[in-house]
């Protein structure tokens, strides 16, 4: 049986192999914010089911496929479709796509997901820039036995989120007149939402936004001494005295409606790294 290492060369080197070759940049498309995928120019297109040793997107909104091109004068590989603990994934096939990306040779990571908005200034449709986070799931990418072998296992989260492409994102939002909230994101294991006693708890936390992903991919890319920046779209608002049923198919509607707007800030900012 082949080791954590030696799954990751065979799976870098399928895809070096198959045209996918010195990309600068590396995104994460989180779910219902696949759009983005339209303003590349696709140079390569690899179902993820293709792929030696790579997980499988198991979430009917994630797509499942790596997306190599350019977009905003850069060579950028996107995975359209991530792997969630939720999904049975162990921590280590859900960041496998973060390790993948760096052995491919990225030099920066954009990651989006959807959130539910724990603050209440901040409504449905508005992006949130995560300044930081709390991770709530329970485990760790970096708790296994070969952890080691990928760099220091205990990385030091004191700004887990890069400083730089972080004050880019403002400036980019600010020329661009599009709002952008900063705070912090809370990861939960999920799948299903939280209770209104969970949601005082956030807020008890001083968190501004809750999701199921993010947090193991941003630890791995600290680990791995990659500079990354994420932003929330907020679908939903988490308030636990006025809380209302929410529908997996609205989440995915808001989430469509508020993206173009992080498309633009994607672009901006890679074309200025």
């Amino acid at each position: 049986m082949i080791n954590k290492k030696q799954q990751l060369q065979e799976t870098t080197q399928f895809l070096k192999t198959n045209g996918i070759t010195n990309p600068e940049i590396g995104i994460v498309l989180g779910t219902g914010l696949g759009k983005l995928v339209d303003e590349i120019a696709i140079e390569k297109e690899i179902l993820y089911a293709d792929i030696p040793h790579f997980p499988q997107a198991t979430v009917e909104f994630h797509s499942g496929k790596l997306i190599y091109g350019e977009l905003s004068g850069k060579k950028v590989v996107v995975m359209s479709g991530r792997f969630h603990l939720y999904e049975g994934y162990n921590a280590w096939k859900v960041t496998y796509g973060i390790r993948t990306m760096h052995g491919l040779g990225i030099q920066n990571l954009l990651i989006s997901n959807a959130a539910g908005a724990i603050n209440l200034d901040y409504k449905k449709g508005d992006l949130m820039l995560i300044e930081d986070h709390i991770n709530l799931q329970g485990a760790s990418p970096l708790a296994f036995k070969e952890a080691k072998d990928f760099g220091n296992i205990f990385a030091d989260m004191l700004a887990p989120y890069s400083e730089k492409i972080n004050s880019k994102m403002i400036e980019v939002a600010k020329q661009n007149n599009i709002q952008l909230h900063l705070g912090v994101y809370v990861s939960v294991l999920g799948p299903q939402l939280e209770t209104r006693a969970e949601y005082r708890m956030l807020q008890i936390l001083e968190t501004d936004a809750v999701g199921m992903s993010t947090v193991p991919e941003v630890i791995v890319a600290k680990q791995l001494n990659l500079p990354c920046a994420a932003i929330s779209v907020l679908t939903d608002e988490c308030d636990p005295k006025n809380l209302q049923p929410v529908d997996i198919s609205e989440i995915i509607a808001i989430a469509g409606e508020a993206e173009p707007k992080m498309i633009i800030l994607f672009k901006g900012v890679i074309e200025i790294l």
